[in-house]
């Protein structure tokens, strides 16, 4: 469990020992970038259930579905950056997304998910990785990686 689990006073800073975290591949153009990041952390809010907070409500008292309870970093690197990161967050089982060049030509889940399963792990073309975990865990996992201008 999280040390951010409990509700701090209006004075005390919220500090997370978990991070969400995404590494995008550089030579990404805008729309791919944005378009990657979304699809990433749709995967970890659907399979790491404590990642997301309460739902909202306007002071109209109009709802508005749960985000995530904490700040998502953005990254990017080189492709063997990306690699590396791959490696790193198999070798420490940390929950994690994947997207590769291949989804760019896709063009729904079924499609998304035969490109992903037709190639072997080392060989994945990845443009695109997220992961969730415990702070230090994540930073090794992102090591030689840098925050997205």
């Amino acid at each position: 469990m999280s040390t951010d689990d409990t509700a701090p006073g209006p004075e005390t800073p919220v500090r997370f020992d978990t991070k969400i975290a995404v590494l995008l591949r550089e030579d990404l153009e805008t729309w791919q970038r944005l378009n990657v990041t979304a699809f990433l952390v749709s995967g970890l809010g659907s399979q790491v259930p404590e990642v997301i907070g309460e739902p909202y409500e306007d002071a109209d008292a109009v709802g508005y579905l749960p985000m995530f309870r904490q700040p998502v970093l953005v990254f990017e690197g080189t492709k063997e950056t990306l690699t590396k990161a791959h490696a790193r967050v198999l070798s420490r089982a940390l929950p994690r997304a994947l997207f590769t060049s291949d989804l760019f030509t896709t063009g729904n889940d079924r499609d998304n998910r035969a490109a992903v399963k037709a190639v072997t792990t080392a060989d994945l073309d990845l443009v695109g990785l997220a992961v969730y975990g415990p702070k230090n865990a994540v930073d090794k996992v992102l090591k030689g990686a840098r925050m997205h201008p």
